[in-house]
């Protein structure tokens, strides 16, 4: 590998508290180019229970084994010069002092680097090659090798290096397939070395839990090959990889850094059971600080056949979901919590066609129990599109099966829909007092719904103002979310709003349906 100089470049920053994440991750919405390429079967996995003794020489024999079969993946593209300075952060050189700021542009400078040219703010946009490096591994003989999609999205030249030859040596690659939805892509090897390319071996994600020790090997910071090792920390964290969609993570507190991405998480028999994708970081350290993430192997290594043909298909059904709130069980009529809550339901959609509402509970898809929202979420997914399958659902304390025909998900469709719905907000004015959630309401008026871009016949109650910290703005109300329910009562005015709302006891429930960006959402607020 050449001591070029590289940036890390694509990243999403979540802000907690006082933590400021910053993840080796980034995930553009763009679809796969297709593929004549002839379909690659799943690799098959050792799903054998982990045991036996682990000895002084188990992570050396498994850091010999794998190292061959880990690459180095350097990347070009071509990227406006002021949209880099806009997302590094400008106008101060780099330095790490951003005025007193949240310290967010001096997290993303220290934790990738800066911009060639300074990182100094452009006024009239130009195109500059950007280099990023990341990490991959063999899956197959003849080239193929799985990486994280944020590592070459966007790339206009992919390079690969190999393990044990000479840093010059780099391999011209190709993107065959990429899916955002579980950061992953498959590249292909244009130009290939003349002795035979080892290849890893897949464990079952399944098995692994928390304190099983594990193994990543990458190229942290441009450092080929460097081995790490730590436990599983958990299971199943949810982690954002799109607007609304998040994917089922490990975390692991093996040492995983900038340019870690896309390479394996090993366990102790030196199988992949994870790919390296983000991790935590805050202000006061920007690498390593304990807490990494990798997409399960087993996520990945189902979709090499759709990652070989250059298209990835998933299910939709068009719906927002949400967990049931523990402290309205008996009021939506269940046993447990167990099940999906929708919250909203998108028009002209397979759900809507099917008879969904916003208030529903699902408690059962195509005959399997549903535990949460991303149980729901995953199985259909998973679901070939055309699909008719039965939904078992919870509505006003009775049981009813609907019938579902499984619609195809186009993610750049929803992100757009959700982004002009987004657009189209507008806040109303001049609030009326609400006692007992902390919101005030008014009536809708022509004016109102006309700012709003609600069509003429719509009726309901406009949310003036949210009280902070209130149990409207914990339960996610926004100023000019139109109520149309209450329960499952309609509501016109404000004063028949208060009526319904009032009627709820302290401690308990209200059931609200409101209208925001066009749609339909079902929210559950407990009175204070």
């Amino acid at each position: 590998m050449s001591n070029r100089k590289t940036t890390f470049f694509y990243a999403l920053l979540i802000a907690t508290a006082s933590l400021a994440v910053g993840l080796v991750i980034a995930s553009r919405l763009g679809l796969a180019p297709e593929s004549s390429a002839q379909t690659m079967a799943a690799p098959p996995m050792n799903s054998a229970p982990l045991n036996g003794p682990l000895t002084a020489s188990t992570f050396r024999d498994i850091a010999k084994l794998v190292t061959p079969a880990v690459v180095n993946i350097r990347t070009e593209s071509r990227q406006r010069q002021q949209d880099l300075t806009d997302f590094f952060g400008g106008g101060n050189g780099g330095n790490g002092d951003n005025g007193g700021g949240n310290g967010s542009d001096d997290l993303f400078q220290r934790f990738f680097g800066s911009p060639q040219g300074g990182g100094q703010r452009q006024r009239e946009p130009r195109e500059q090659l950007v280099q990023a490096a990341g990490t991959g591994f063999i899956i197959d003989k003849a080239g193929f090798i799985l990486t994280n999609n944020h590592v070459v999205e966007g790339a206009t030249k992919i390079e690969v290096s190999l393990y044990g030859e000479d840093e010059s040596q780099e391999y011209e690659a190709k993107v065959v397939g990429r899916d955002p939805l579980t950061d992953s892509a498959l590249i292909e090897l244009i130009q290939k070395p003349n002795h035979t390319l080892p290849e890893v071996k897949f464990g079952d994600s399944a098995q692994i839990q928390p304190g099983d020790w594990v193994m990543a090997i990458g190229n942290p910071f441009g450092l080929a090959h460097t081995v790490s090792v730590g436990v599983i920390s958990a299971l199943e964290r949810p982690f954002p990889v799109a607007e609304g969609r998040s994917a089922q993570v490990l975390q692991t507190d093996a040492a995983i850094n900038p340019g870690n991405s896309g390479g394996p998480l090993l366990n102790i028999r030196g199988e992949v059971i994870g790919m390296n994708t983000a991790i935590y970081t805050d202000s006061r350290a920007a690498g390593n600080i304990g807490i990494g993430f990798a997409i399960p192997s087993n996520t990945v290594r189902e979709l090499l056949p759709q990652l070989r043909s250059g298209k990835i298909t998933r299910g939709r059904i068009g719906v927002g979901v949400r967990g049931v709130p523990a402290d309205a069980v008996d009021e939506f009529g269940l046993k447990d919590k167990n099940g999906a809550l929708i919250q909203t339901v998108a028009p002209k959609g397979a759900a809507a066609k099917a008879g969904l509402e916003p208030g529903d509970v699902v408690i059962a898809y195509n005959g399997k129990p549903i535990r949460n929202s991303e149980d729901l979420v995953q199985a259909v997914i998973n679901t070939r599109p055309g699909s008719t399958v039965p939904l078992r659902i919870v509505r006003d304390k009775q049981e009813q099966t609907k019938n579902i025909t499984v619609d195809e998900l186009d993610l750049e469709s929803e992100t757009q829909a959700r982004n002009d719905a987004g657009a189209n907000r507008s806040g109303p004015a001049q609030p009326e007092p609400s006692s007992g959630f902390g919101m005030s309401l008014g009536n809708l008026t022509p004016q109102i719904a006309q700012r709003l871009r609600i069509d003429d016949g719509t009726r309901g109650v406009v949310v003036m103002e949210v009280e902070p910290e209130s149990a409207a703005a914990k339960a996610g109300i926004q100023p000019s979310d139109v109520i149309v329910r209450v329960g499952r009562t309609a509501v016109t005015n404000a004063s028949e709003a208060s009526r319904e709302l009032g009627r709820v006891p302290s401690g308990g429930t209200a059931f609200l349906r409101i209208l925001r960006g066009g749609q339909e959402t079902f929210v559950t607020v407990t009175k204070e």
